[in-house]
This record gives C-alpha cells, sequence and structure tokens, in this order.
C-alpha cells in the first residue's frame, strides 16, 4: 500500500498533491498540525466510511519534527473523527519492520489483526 502512495507522489505534479490536500482538508478527511510559525508538523488523513469502515492515512512527519508526539497526536485524532463521521471500526496498515510506529498504534488503541503483503510482477 504505501509504494502506491509514494509513487504517486513521485509522478503527480506539485499543484495535483496541493489541490488534493485542499479539497481532503476541506472535506475534514485530512489533518494537519501547524506549528506557531503556520508551518505543518505533521498530518494524518482518514478516509470517510464505507460499509462502516475508515482507513487512516497518509501519516507523515518531516524527519527534523518526529519524536515529539505530533503524529501520535494526530492519528489519535484522526481515528476519533473517523469514529465521530460513522465508521465503525477504524483500519490502520502499518509497516511491521518500523517498531516505533507499531508501539505508538497500539498504545493509542489499535489492535494488530493480520498481515499483508504487496507483491509486484514484472
Amino acid at each position: 500500500m504505501a509504494r502506491r502512495v509514494l509513487r504517486r507522489g513521485r509522478d503527480a505534479a506539485p499543484g495535483d498533491l496541493r489541490a488534493d490536500a485542499d479539497q481532503r482538508i476541506a472535506a475534514g478527511t485530512l489533518l494537519l498540525w501547524e506549528d506557531g510559525d503556520g508551518r505543518v508538523a505533521s498530518l494524518a488523513g482518514a478516509s470517510p466510511a464505507i460499509a462502516g469502515m475508515s482507513r487512516i492515512g497518509p501519516v507523515y512527519t518531516p524527519r527534523e519534527r518526529r519524536g515529539r508526539g505530533y503524529a501520535s497526536a494526530l492519528t489519535a485524532a484522526a481515528s476519533a473523527h473517523a469514529r465521530a463521521r460513522g465508521a465503525a471500526e477504524v483500519l490502520l496498515y502499518t509497516d511491521l519492520a518500523n517498531p516505533v510506529s507499531n508501539a505508538i498504534y497500539q498504545r493509542i488503541g489499535y489492535v494488530p489483526v493480520g498481515d499483508s503483503v504487496y507483491v509486484a510482477f514484472r
């Protein structure tokens, strides 16, 4: 899943990404944490509920701002926001090789339910 998001980011024109972000912010499906200077410190998204389920993503904090709890707080807020907007279940795909994010997600209430793999055939 993450591979597709990253590929889209590289291939899309910057204006398209900005328009997409603006649209998601207006729709309430992308939350931003801005610092005192108005710079984005972190972001977290939650898809609209479909069949009672919402998916968290993307979650991103610039490297220089990591370790301050921004993404943890935003992920928890995006999850609560998704529930308030009608999601009975909130899903989050994570990288099994990242113990930091996995520990954070479990601390804010997520429980592992399964593993998956992304395979691209050439």
